[in-house]
């Protein structure tokens, strides 16, 4: 931590200049990439599900559900049902991006994995997805993009840490 006589008024007004920024950057800039992830074709929670498995799946394809129920929990409040739900319509024929099987270790649970047609479908997520932060990037000095990345590689480090200490 880097303390000096000099930024210690600064570092006192942040946490009410970060909090300021939530709502702003959470919900209007989250939301926004989102949208562009989803696309025209999914729904928010199928859009969060292929991001989960995508970010956090095994080689970024395959799943256990009750993970998947996990991790979707942590975002939305969402009934098991509405999962199923969810992950059934990203196995469907008009939307082949999932392939859903007996998991070998255990019959109850189930193993969701991105089929090859919801490997191109998360491919078109990034790109939209970028395409849009471009427009953002666009605006910002060379400086500003990488203390904004910087920033935000830090922030990711450190909550994760947070959480588990509660």
């Amino acid at each position: 931590m880097n303390s000096n006589p000099g930024t210690d008024s600064i570092r006192a007004a942040s946490p009410a200049d970060f909090l300021r920024l939530f709502y702003p950057f959470h919900y209007q800039v989250g939301s926004t990439i989102e949208s562009a992830l989803r696309g025209e074709q999914l729904s928010q929670h199928q859009t969060v599900i292929l991001w989960i498995i995508h970010s956090e799946g095994e080689a970024g394809q395959i799943m256990r559900r009750k993970d998947i129920e996990a991790r979707i929990g942590l975002w939305f409040d969402i009934t098991s049902s509405a999962i199923s739900k969810a992950l059934r319509s990203l196995a469907r024929a008009e939307m082949p991006y999932l392939s859903i099987s007996e998991d070998p270790r255990s019959g109850r649970e189930k193993l969701v994995t991105l089929t090859a047609e919801g490997q191109r479908q998360i491919q078109a997520m990034i790109a939209r997805s970028e395409a849009f932060i471009a427009r953002i990037v666009a605006e910002l000095s060379d400086d500003e993009i990488r203390s904004g990345i910087q920033f935000m590689r830090r922030v990711s480090e450190i909550v994760p840490g947070l959480n588990r200490a509660g």
